[in-house]
């Protein structure tokens, strides 16, 4: 499997990290794409011996079978559409930029007529396949609070514009509560997995979101409650910080590598 990756960060090296140790089997990364020829996935890249390109043109040139999305909202709308109706499959990690329902439907429409996989994985949660079976029996409510500490919320410009002093917080603080609709635009690099959460059961705007700094956190806690005909779902996880990223979870970008094997595999376990 060729595989390429745009984003050179965290879940870049992860891949290139656990592919060099044969631990993903006949896998090679073709390509790592970035914004500029000064982007960090450049000498990543070079380190790995992985072609570097920063076009969708120099990226179809590596011929890959897979494309990982790693990289932002940005990336999924310049890059997405055109990979699918290549039929190259993409893994979207950035699965906020789907909020936006015309570009969502365009994603899905490219994939049904390339017969090309488009895949969401859950990233940084867990009981998505508990909620599409109770979503056939009916649910009422899907909440997800998404609790972070302070400095996972730092550089984002809806925070900077509540004039929250995150340094100085002495408790938890809540910054946003409403649907998934309205909060995910606000923090594209945080709240990925609201927007899974959503797209994986009610939708957007009956989903609710609740975001949360907290300087006590040692974790990124998430807290999922689901309530519908076939029962009541409560689902809880204590999630280590990316090492080089408080803003991402650790085990959202295995979750990568996870969607990477079952992309290509004829056997899955649970739905």
């Amino acid at each position: 499997m060729r595989v390429g990756i745009i984003g050179g960060g965290s879940i870049a090296r992860l891949f290139l990290e656990h592919i060099r140790r044969g631990e993903l089997g006949d896998v090679q990364v073709v390509a790592i794409v970035g914004r500029s020829d000064t982007s960090r996935g450049r000498p990543l890249a070079q380190e790995y011996g992985v072609a570097y390109v920063t076009s969708f043109d120099g990226l179809l040139a590596q011929r890959p079978d897979v494309v990982v999305e790693a990289a932002s909202h940005e990336a999924v709308r310049d890059y997405t559409e055109g990979l699918l109706k290549q039929g190259i499959a993409v893994i979207v990690l950035s699965g906020g930029a789907l909020c936006d329902d015309a570009l969502r439907e365009r994603l899905e429409r490219a994939a049904q007529e390339s017969g090309a996989l488009l895949y969401v994985p859950s990233g940084g949660i867990g009981g998505l396949d508990a909620l599409k079976a109770a979503c056939i029996a009916g649910v009422d409510e899907v909440t997800i609070a998404v609790t972070k500490p302070a400095a996972a919320w730092k550089g984002i410009a809806y925070v900077e514009a509540l004039g929250i002093d995150l340094d100085g917080l002495r408790g938890p603080c809540v910054l946003f509560d409403g649907p998934a609709r309205e909060g995910v635009p606000h923090f594209p690099a945080n709240v990925n997995i609201a927007a899974v959460l959503s797209m994986a059961g009610i939708g957007f705007d009956k989903t609710r979101l609740k975001v949360v700094a907290d300087p006590a956190l040692r974790y990124n806690t998430h807290f999922i409650d689901i309530k519908g005909k076939s029962g009541n779902i409560s689902i809880k996880l204590e999630n280590v910080p990316a090492p080089d990223n408080p803003k991402s979870a650790w085990l959202a970008c295995y979750s990568a590598l996870a969607a990477l094997k079952l992309a290509k595999s004829p056997v899955r376990y649970g739905t």
